[in-house]
């Protein structure tokens, strides 16, 4: 096998890689995402409570009575977390999109030339 054959699955395996990756990460972006709207409804229910409303928190096997005031500064915290990791995952999609890219650029890059070579070789 030839070194621009070893570099051109070197660099195939390398963009396959890239590819799980960034497969991954949408996942979990997803994932945040569904996180972040289901925090958002329960804290918009919270805000309707009254002082005469009773929060129940789920703790093990059983539901426990929380204050509310607690309960919405929980999810509000909840959905602060939320957010940060939202925009390191968007970091993270930006950066594996950019190496994912040149790597494809170079996949391609070294195909062109594996062609060029054959074409050579059959006109030889």
């Amino acid at each position: 096998m030839s070194k621009l054959e070893q570099d051109f699955q070197k660099a195939s395996k390398e963009f396959q890689r890239l590819q799980a990756d960034l497969t991954a990460t949408v996942e979990a972006r997803q994932k945040l995402d569904y996180q972040q709207s289901e925090s958002d409804l329960v804290l918009k229910e919270l805000k309707k409570l009254t002082p005469e409303n009773t929060v129940y928190k789920l703790i093990g096997p059983g539901l426990m009575p929380q204050d509310s005031g607690e309960a919405q500064q929980t999810v509000e915290k909840r959905l602060d977390f939320i957010k940060k990791e939202i925009d390191r995952i968007e970091d993270q999609l930006k950066t594996i999109g950019e190496k994912a890219e040149k790597k494809k650029m170079e996949v391609i890059k070294l195909q062109t030339e594996m062609q060029n070579v054959q074409q050579q070789a059959q006109k030889s």
